[in-house]
């Protein structure tokens, strides 16, 4: 009995302390100059869903990127932009071919993780990938990860 008690109660104060918050993706902003090329560039050549701001505030585009998950485009009149490529909004899909034959239909440029120009990563895991820069100079990853 003696034995039961205390598994019962470390047990307890151990499920009490590793909560699972059950985490969603929610969305990713990105502050921007041109609002109008930028979101273009992420509606026609990403094929995202533009979607309404809620209150309809200028200065705003958002878009539907899967289920619940948005990009969300916050104009400003400066932009202090980064190049370094580990800063990146990264995107997943099924048939990244398809994607690049797009790409390079629109004459947008890609490159691998070392950065060579259109040229695929292939990491060890088995997914490939892709980076390419939107009008601003922000990277984005195009990835063949599978998710749930």
């Amino acid at each position: 009995m003696k034995n039961t008690f205390l598994i019962f109660v470390l047990f307890t104060t151990f499920s009490l302390q590793a909560q699972s918050f059950d985490f969603q993706y929610d969305h990713y902003s990105m502050i921007v100059e041109d609002l109008t090329k930028t979101g273009n560039f992420y509606e026609e050549i990403l094929g995202l869903k533009e979607i309404p701001h809620p209150s309809k505030a200028e200065g705003f585009r958002w878009f539907s990127i899967h289920g619940n998950s948005q990009l969300h485009l916050i104009k400003k009149e400066t932009v202090e932009h980064t190049s370094n490529k580990s800063v990146h909004l990264c995107l997943a899909t099924k048939d990244l071919q398809k994607f690049i034959t797009h790409l390079k239909s629109k004459n947008i440029p890609f490159w691998d993780w070392p950065g060579t120009k259109n040229t695929i990563t292939n990491r060890e895991d088995g997914v490939q990938q892709i980076y390419l820069k939107d009008p601003e100079g922000n990277w984005v990853e195009i990835n063949t990860a599978e998710h749930m």
